[in-house]
């Protein structure tokens, strides 16, 4: 809508149009696209799954857990688990310590990964537990 007229007269111009095709004007100048440019729509969040979220949990407290030699379960809720993630921390904990014991801590490491995993997959195959959020 430049055609040299000086600012004053180009904005006259543009409150003389309707609403609607002056919004119209201005956006597609602000946004550099033109006649036909449909705007990128931003990509989706990626969501993660009960499964992976269980084994990220339980694999991270695993080794920590592992790494305080002695040391106490602690509160679930406080570590964000649920009842049932929980469980599989201490079924994987006393695995893998039992692990170390044996075969030492790098073999313990493999089997925090390997078993959280293999048991939150287990959990959650039919799309999350029953009974309430602690379940």
């Amino acid at each position: 809508m430049t055609d040299g007229a000086p600012p004053r007269v180009r904005s006259a111009r543009l409150r003389t149009l309707p609403p609607c095709v002056a919004l119209a004007v201005v956006l597609a100048g602000c946004a550099g696209a033109g006649p036909g440019t449909a705007p990128r729509p931003s990509p989706s969040p990626r969501t993660t799954s009960p499964q992976e979220l269980c084994t990220r949990l339980v694999t991270h407290w695993a080794h920590r857990l592992l790494a305080d030699a002695g040391g106490g379960y602690g509160d679930y809720q406080s570590m964000g688990l649920s009842n049932g993630q929980y469980e599989i921390l201490r079924t994987v904990l006393d695995a893998a310590r039992a692990e170390e014991r044996s075969n030492g801590s790098a073999s313990a490491e493999e089997l925090i990964v390997r078993q959280s995993g293999r048991s939150c997959t287990e959990r959650y195959r039919g799309g999350g537990p029953t009974g309430g959020p602690w379940q």
